[in-house]
Formats: C-alpha cells, structure tokens, sequence
C-alpha cells in the first residue's frame, strides 16, 4: 500500500481552511456569552432592588426592565446556540473535506465533497441567524433607555436648581469635594 504524500497535504490544506472561521466563531461566542453574563448580573441586581423597594412606580419599571432582560437573554441564548450548531457545522466540514480528498474512488470523493458543500453551508446560514439575532439583542438593548432628559434638562430637579444656581449671582465659587466611594461617571447598563 502506497500513499501518496502531496496528496495527503493537499488534504489536509484544504481541511484546515475552514479553521480560520472556526476562529471566528469562537470569538463570537465569547463576546455574546459576555453579553450574557452581563444580561444575568443586570437582572439579579434588579431583583434585589425590587425586591427591597416599597415603591409601586419602581417595581413597575423593575418589572418592565427585567421582561427587556429576560426577551434579551433568550436572544443571547439563541444566538450561543446557532453559533455552537455552527461551529459543529464547520467542524463536520473540515471531516468531511479531510476524508473526501483521501478516498480512492472519485465517485466517493464527489459525494464527500457535495455533503462537505452541504455542512459549509448550513453553517454560514447558522453565522448568519446568529450574527441576526446578536443585531437585535443589542437594539434592544438601548430600546429601554429613556433619552428624553438630555433633551430638555430644565425638567429634571437637580439640573434645573443647578441651571438657576448658574444664572444666579455669586460671590465665590464653590469648591466641590468628592466623597471616598462615590462614582459620578456614567455607567451604562446592558
């Protein structure tokens, strides 16, 4: 029994090819299942809160948040799910592609090659549905954010007193000292 070598590294450079994608794919699922993750903090903390607070307004607005959160999460999940159906794809692929180049027959090889054409493509449309899915879990995202005080900032209590202190005349400026453990930046929730 002979083998034929350049045939055999053909093969295999043909197969390793769709490892670059694989690439790709696992660097999706980390960043989606880091969206997740953020997903899943957001709404323990929320449940807490609503949880301790006596507020009916608050823990309407919790509940509200937390149903965004929880519509979010199933996307985020879909998404892991069509990315992992798609790397098991690309991996049958690159079988597929492996055992196709090295059979003997060429009716064989064909048949490997068409179901190796087959997995390829049904992991791209699986890229594809995740990448779709990944779209609308971070529109939606921003969906639940209300804008509407950036807009007239008179409206809000303490930019209107800070609004009317700046207009109002002074005689020295005040010095503003940060308390230890206070945050003022803005902290985006996803």
């Amino acid at each position: 029994m002979s083998i034929d070598v350049s045939n055999i590294t053909h093969s295999i450079q043909l197969a390793v090819a769709p490892v670059f994608f694989l690439t790709g794919v696992a660097g999706m699922i980390g960043a989606v299942a880091g969206r997740l993750a953020r997903i899943i903090d957001r709404g323990r903390v929320l449940e807490d809160r609503m949880m301790a607070s006596k507020d009916e307004d608050y823990v309407q607005r919790s509940l509200l948040e937390l149903g965004f959160l929880r519509r979010r999460g199933r996307l985020a999940n879909l998404c892991i799910g069509l990315l992992t159906l798609c790397g098991a794809l690309i991996a049958l692929t690159i079988i597929l592609l492996f055992v196709g180049q090295t059979t003997k027959t060429e009716i064989d090889a064909n048949s490997w090659s068409l179901a190796a054409m087959f997995s390829f493509g049904l992991g791209v449309v699986s890229f594809v549905s995740a990448l779709c899915c990944f779209m609308v879990e971070t529109m939606m995202a921003t969906q639940l954010l209300n804008f509407h005080p950036l807009r007239q900032p008179a409206t809000i209590p303490c930019m209107a007193a800070a609004q009317a202190a700046a207009t109002a005349p002074s005689a020295a400026p005040r010095k503003v000292v940060a308390e230890p453990g206070r945050q003022d930046a803005f902290m985006p929730q996803v």
